[in-house]
């Protein structure tokens, strides 16, 4: 109920955003009408189009967003000719006539003998703009598409877009009550009806125009930016809605889980003193189970369970991973279950084949749960990747560690939590192995204090920082950057003709840069090429030089990378002296560039 109310109300304020410009000639085109007859049922086919559009956008696939495409030519075509109505009466008499003989068949509330809309014309109107209408992504509603999309079809999430069409209808049908009495006023005060109504004819031809030349998704859409996002912005602060982020093992070792007293377990741990912290959540939240069917906590019972919230893009998760398959390899005989719950943090992980070539990829063989929905993720009131929580053979939580480290504490809390499953019996050969050593190299190997002066930088504007490219940004439209003759330490910068989105910025042409001033040993950009099917390759040069024996993992000496699938990408690696460097990658191929990360 709070986000159905949180929607409505940020639907309300898309009034005062520039964006909602384009919809208002259609709404005020008739004013003069009766409100029941001609503006409510507009305002209704508007919302429920939109809303339906919206939903088909945010969980369809390909064919959904051609359907989308092909929706908006169809809208501007009826509104053009709704335009054209205006303008030209005689055109209006010829154009509308069928539609207004249709809607005295089908409804009672036809055109009159004054010529008045019937109900069905002012529905279809209504439909035309709900699927031309193309509101500013502000906080609400991005938090609203991306719950549709993680969530699927389904009536919640449809309702939270309903919501939100119907908030920004109720403040049109006010401004459409008000406008009325304005409009009948200088209609008889002026007799200029006629008038009114070609110039309404005017800018709705005006307004289709602008959305055809695409005026809606961009400068009205940015210069919203600065207008009802920071009032949308305080209403998602008052409900406390959070992001999930990423935990280095300097940013968050030991956090402690919201309303769950953390206590940390020491190499010798023992049952005593790793304290309960609650009961292990539902499991049945997750779309698919991989290397497992489907596990349920109380078919747990019995065993000792280590959760791993992890992301397979995740450079922190990928750091942990090897001592995460360690325990499970080494203790899965002794009644270990190891989850691999699998959260996805940019679009391109919810895809279930990404996902199930990543986990072969890894070697990870013990079960893993798909959290598209974050439902288990929201059962565990969990904030970071990687996070891991270890619960008892009663089902309880004993313990959690969040981010990297830790692997001698949290092993210690598995060993215990098993010998108090076992009655204190366990395997000689097991208790006196020691902690697991594993082979840790490429993207797991984790940096030494100190090194890392880099944060993780993402590169959509949802969360990106540091841009340093001439005029800055420019959101969810095609624009030629260059990159500035110098960069300070964590500047970033874009050269070529790139469109900058939420999560990530695509270049359109061969020949684009991504530029960046580090100071780590590692360089790691998360990357998927633009073509489905055809890889993407770039050149890496660090200080304007090939990396030779600095080269990382996906790179050769010379620099050279392909990128192949949607994953993160080892650029760089400093097997000498670490210090302040420019990294700038030259792409020969169409690419999207998602976030940096440092090792």
């Amino acid at each position: 109920m709070t986000f159905l109310i949180l929607a409505y109300l940020g639907g309300v304020l898309t009034i005062l955003s520039p964006c909602i410009l384009p919809v208002l000639p259609f709404v005020f085109a008739r004013a003069d009408q009766p409100f029941r007859r001609a503006g409510l049922p507009m305002l209704l086919g508007m919302a429920i189009t939109f809303a339906l559009v919206a939903m088909l956008a945010a969980v369809g696939g390909a064919w959904a967003v051609h359907a989308n495409i092909y929706g908006r030519y169809v809208a501007l075509l009826i509104l053009a000719l709704f335009g054209l109505t205006l303008l030209l009466p005689r055109f209006a008499d010829r154009l509308m006539h069928p539609l207004v003989a249709l809607g005295a068949r089908l409804s009672a509330s036809s055109a009159q003998d004054d010529g008045a809309p019937s109900t069905l014309s002012s529905v279809v109107l209504g439909i035309g703009t709900g699927l031309l209408w193309a509101p500013c992504a502000g906080p609400i509603l991005g938090l609203v598409l991306t719950g549709a999309a993680l969530h699927g079809a389904n009536i919640g999430t449809f309702g939270l877009l309903l919501a939100y069409a119907a908030g920004a209808a109720t403040s049109l049908a006010l401004a459409l009550l008000i406008g009325g009495r304005v409009f009948g006023a200088l209609k008889n005060s002026l007799g200029a009806g006629e008038w009114v109504r070609r110039g309404l004819g005017v800018a709705v031809l005006v307004a289709v125009a602008a959305v055809a030349l695409g005026v809606d998704t961009g400068w009205l859409t940015r210069l919203s930016s600065a207008g009802t996002n920071g009032v949308e912005q305080k209403l998602i602060d008052v409900i406390g809605a959070r992001k999930p982020r990423n935990a280095s093992a300097e940013s968050v070792v030991a956090a402690p889980n919201e309303g769950a007293m953390m206590m940390a377990a020491k190499p010798h741990a023992t049952a005593d003193s790793v304290q309960s912290e609650g009961v292990l959540p539902p499991l049945d939240g997750a779309v698919a189970w991989l290397n497992s069917p489907p596990l349920t906590a109380d078919g747990l019972r019995g065993k000792v369970v280590v959760v791993d919230f992890w992301t397979y893009s995740c450079v922190n998760c990928l750091r942990t991973l090897p001592y995460v398959r360690a325990w499970y390899d080494k203790y899965k005989d002794q009644g270990l279950v190891v989850i691999g719950v699998h959260a996805p943090e940019f679009a391109f992980e919810k895809d279930l084949d990404n996902v199930r070539r990543a986990v072969s990829d890894l070697k990870v063989d013990y079960p893993v749960a798909i959290d598209n929905d974050y439902a288990i993720w929201r059962g565990f009131n969990n904030e970071y990747w990687p996070a891991h929580y270890f619960i008892d053979a009663q089902g309880r939580i004993r313990h959690h560690h969040f981010g990297e480290g830790g692997y001698e504490e949290s092993e210690a809390t598995i060993r215990a939590l098993l010998e108090e499953a076992h009655g204190g019996v366990m395997a000689n050969a097991v208790l006196d192995a020691g902690s697991v050593q594993p082979d840790v190299g490429g993207v797991a190997l984790a940096p030494t204090s100190g090194e890392v002066q880099s944060p993780e930088t993402y590169v959509g504007y949802e969360r990106a920082e540091h841009f340093a490219s001439p005029g800055g940004a420019v959101h969810d439209a095609a624009h030629a950057y260059s990159i500035p003759p110098s960069l300070t330490l964590n500047e970033w910068a874009l050269a070529g003709d790139w469109t900058i989105a939420d999560e990530k910025a695509r270049l359109g042409k061969p020949g684009g840069r991504i530029a960046f001033r580090f100071h780590a040993r590692d360089v790691n950009l998360v990357l998927g090429p633009a073509t489905d099917g055809k890889p993407a390759r770039f050149v890496v040069r660090v200080d304007g030089k090939a990396p030779a024996d600095d080269h990382g993992i996906d790179t050769d000496a010379d620099g050279r990378g392909s990128v192949t699938h949607q994953q993160l990408y080892q650029l760089f690696r400093a097997k000498g002296t670490v210090g302040e460097r420019t990294l700038e990658v030259e792409f020969l191929d169409p690419v999207d560039a998602y976030a940096f990360t440092f090792g």
